[in-house]
C-alpha cells in the first residue's frame, strides 16, 4: 500500500501542476477574446482563428483541468443519499462509483475519441471556416483531458482504500471538510 500511496502522491502532484498551468489560459482566453473584440470593432479586423483558438483555450481548461477539479474535491456531488450515510459508506460509494462509473467512462472516451484523434492529425484537417485553426490539437485534448482524469480518479481509489484499511488518516471525518489530499 506504501509504494500506491506514493503514486497517488505522484499524480497528485502532476493534476496539480497541470490544473495551476491550466488556469493561466483562462487570462490568455480573456486577453484574445478582448483583443478580437477590440480589432473587430475598432478596426474592423478579424479573423476565425482568433474565434477558434478562444474555444480551443476552453475546451483545453475545461479537459485539462478536470483530473485537478477531482483532486480538490470540486466536482458535482449528488447529496440526497450520501450526505445521511456514515463516513465508511460514503467512502465505500466513491469506490464503487470510481470503479463501475468514472474509470470505464473515462476509458471509454479514450478509446473512442484516440482514433479520431490520429484521423485527424494524419489527414491534416482545418477548419471548415475560412482563416480557421487546425483541429487534430483540440481533438486531443479530449483523450489527454481523460486520461489525467483517469489518473487522478485512480489517486483518489487509492487514498479511499486506505482510509477504510487504517493506513491513513480520513482528513474529511478528522475536519469535517474536504481538505487538501492525503
Amino acid at each position: 500500500m506504501g509504494a500506491l500511496l506514493g503514486a497517488s502522491r505522484v499524480i497528485d502532484a502532476v493534476n496539480g501542476w497541470v490544473g495551476r498551468a491550466v488556469s493561466w489560459l483562462v487570462l490568455v482566453a480573456i486577453l484574445v477574446s478582448a483583443g478580437n473584440a477590440i480589432l473587430r470593432k475598432a478596426f474592423s479586423i478579424s479573423s476565425n482563428a482568433w474565434l477558434e483558438l478562444q474555444w480551443y483555450l476552453f475546451s483545453a481548461v475545461f479537459l485539462l483541468a478536470a483530473g485537478y477539479t477531482l483532486l480538490k474535491g470540486e466536482h458535482v456531488k449528488v447529496d440526497i443519499l450520501y450526505g445521511r450515510c456514515s463516513r465508511r459508506t460514503q467512502l465505500r460509494i466513491e469506490i464503487f462509483g470510481t470503479l463501475f462509473f468514472l474509470l470505464p467512462f473515462c476509458v471509454i472516451s479514450i478509446l473512442l475519441s484516440w482514433p479520431v484523434v490520429v484521423d485527424k492529425f494524419v489527414s491534416g484537417e482545418t477548419s471548415g471556416d475560412a482563416g480557421g485553426l487546425i483541429r487534430w490539437p483540440v481533438w486531443a485534448l479530449i483523450p489527454a483531458g481523460f486520461a489525467l482524469l483517469a489518473l487522478q480518479g485512480l489517486s483518489e481509489l487509492i487514498k479511499r482504500i486506505a482510509i477504510l484499511s487504517g493506513r491513513t488518516p480520513d482528513i474529511v471525518q478528522t475536519h469535517g471538510h474536504e481538505a487538501d489530499p492525503l
